[in-house]
């Protein structure tokens, strides 16, 4: 009877409780946050389709769930930014965790576009020879299996395929399109690790050199862990300085207009060791992710040793998500710790521009080399941000949108390139490529001169806007470093024009496998975008500009 009594005891008192203030329920605003909704419900019907469709028609589906996905993500973020959320109706949309803004979607816009266009090299099926009568694509037929097991030949015999690839992809790319949205810390921590381990997994799943393949996987996967912690240390220290995790809150500690102090923190508060230590913790992880020098290291490595469609996917689409993060936590959290931070960008600007170049140079397979630039484009792009002007944010997201397309492009022709062995990366076996398949040589030759930043190709419309902010704001040195570098970039890209068109072809030389039409159609629309912003980039620059304010 006593426990009954008891147990009233506690209704009583939890029905005068009530009158208590109750905990509010989150408010979420579904339609401006949909782009990241719709793919990411796309990722699980993936899963489903894993769990549901028979394995003869797993392929054509998830092809089509993924396609689809991406086009009506993208279709809603144009929605979005046509319904004026670029401009005067930008917000903080769920309950202060994203930020819908010009920014916000110009990235997001960026990174669906170029989820699309990967997703087309992930379905090729037509580039390696049929094995036991069925298609094969990039993917491992078992990546649990050991690699060169009886497991993994069993798989490949039974026509085993990796259909997982294609959900995988839509929650890194989910990943990705908040964390150039997020508005603060934790949701930034979490969208960096939604979109990491997916990559992590992507990149032990080649087909070809397994061993390779699940060695750059562990690599990037150690490094990624070692910079998430780094990343989420300096948010427990900005934390501890402001109180808050928000953008915001941090921004009006920072610029001395706080406004109630939370007596738990009252030691902490405002104290600048830990906002400089902090801040500098935070940057590095995001550093991490662009691949600028002193954090490159896994940048060659693991782009030689991913399947190459993922290499492609993950040079365009993290540098587009990791610099929106960047750009969005030096203008909207530290735009006033300016003098604290400008010097220390300029340096890892200056010596990332200059290695890049200068490394790439030595380098005799394709992807390390493409590797080495894409590092080399990250210290172009970092000057760009250096500016802090408005200038600098519109042309950085121009850059972006022009190099992740480039870089696409790039790798979907080194599919092509093949030998016995699968994708023959070794520069020599490029020599005297454009005598054999002309076509093939020359897209590829686009591509490098955009690389090189050539006039009537996207590279130089980027460079130029992203110079010419840098220049405005002040880091005329900064520039002068970036001209000497793409001058030194530019020997190697034509030394490999060079090679391709005016060396003699080995007998015993690589064949230029015959493109299903997806891999035609992703290589199509990389020379369609890098030869109109290069031609006609007016349009471009002032859609970026339009775009270029981020919301308080």
């Amino acid at each position: 009877m006593s426990h009954a009594a008891s147990v009233h005891s506690l209704w009583t008192e939890m029905a005068l409780a009530a009158d208590a203030p109750k905990i509010p329920g989150p408010h979420i605003e579904y339609a401006q946050l949909a782009p990241t909704l719709i793919v990411l419900g796309a990722a699980l019907l993936g899963v489903l389709v894993e769990a549901f469709v028979p394995r003869r028609s797993r392929h054509h589906a998830q092809v089509l769930l993924t396609v689809v996905g991406l086009a009506a993500a993208f279709a809603s973020v144009v929605a979005l930014a046509i319904g004026g959320y670029a401009g005067d109706k930008a917000r903080i949309a769920a309950m202060g965790a994203i930020a819908v803004d010009g920014p916000a979607l110009f990235l997001q816009g960026t990174v669906l576009l170029v989820a699309l266009v990967a997703v087309f090299t992930f379905a090729e099926r037509r580039l390696d020879p049929a094995a036991h009568g069925r298609p094969v694509d990039s993917f491992a037929p078992q990546p649990a299996a050991v690699p060169g097991g009886d497991a993994e030949r069993r798989a490949a015999e039974a026509g085993m395929t990796t259909t997982e690839v294609f959900p995988v992809l839509l929650f890194a790319v989910g990943g990705m399109l908040v964390f150039p949205a997020a508005n603060d810390l934790l949701t930034l921590f979490i969208a960096l690790e939604v979109f990491s381990l997916p990559l992590y997994v992507l990149c032990a799943l080649a087909r070809r050199q397994r061993l390779l393949s699940q060695e750059s996987a562990v690599k990037y996967f150690l490094l990624g862990a070692f910079s998430s912690a780094f990343l989420l240390f300096g948010i427990a220290l900005l934390y501890g300085y402001a109180g808050t995790v928000t953008y915001a809150g941090i921004a009006d500690v920072v610029s001395g207009t706080t406004r109630a102090v939370d007596p738990a923190l009252a030691s902490t508060m405002g104290n600048d060791a830990l906002l400089l230590v902090g801040g500098a913790m935070v940057l590095m992880g995001l550093l991490f992710k662009v691949g600028a020098v002193p954090f490159h290291m896994w940048t060659p490595d693991v782009y030689q040793g991913a399947p190459t469609p993922v290499t492609g996917f993950m040079a365009a689409a993290t540098k587009v998500a990791a610099f929106g993060a960047l750009l969005r936590l030096l203008y909207v959290v530290l735009p006033g710790m300016r003098w604290d931070w400008r010097p220390v960008m300029w340096g890892v600007a200056i010596v990332t521009m200059l290695i890049g170049a200068i490394v790439a140079v030595t380098q005799t397979d394709m992807k390390r080399l493409l590797a080495y630039s894409s590092i080399a484009h990250a210290g172009f792009i970092l000057a760009g941000v250096i500016a802090t002007t408005p200038d600098g944010v519109s042309s950085v997201l121009f850059y972006l949108a022009a190099y992740s397309f480039v870089t696409l492009g790039a790798f979907a022709v080194v599919t092509l390139v093949r030998d016995a062995g699968g994708e023959a990366t070794h520069l020599s076996k490029w020599a005297g490529l454009g005598r054999r398949s002309p076509l093939v040589a020359a897209v590829f030759a686009v591509f490098l001169l955009a690389f090189a930043g050539i006039p009537l190709t996207s590279g130089f419309a980027g460079k130029f806007a992203v110079f010419k902010a840098a220049a405005q704001g002040g880091a005329v040195p900064l520039v002068i470093v970036g001209v000497v570098s793409s001058a030194i970039a530019a020997f190697f890209y034509i030394r490999v024009i060079v090679l391709m068109f005016f060396s003699e072809p080995k007998a015993e030389g690589p064949t230029v496998a015959v493109p299903s039409a997806w891999t035609s159609t992703a290589i199509g629309i990389g020379v369609a975008v890098t030869l109109a912003l290069g031609v006609a980039p007016q349009y471009f620059l002032d859609l970026a500009s339009r775009a270029g304010v981020f919301v308080r």
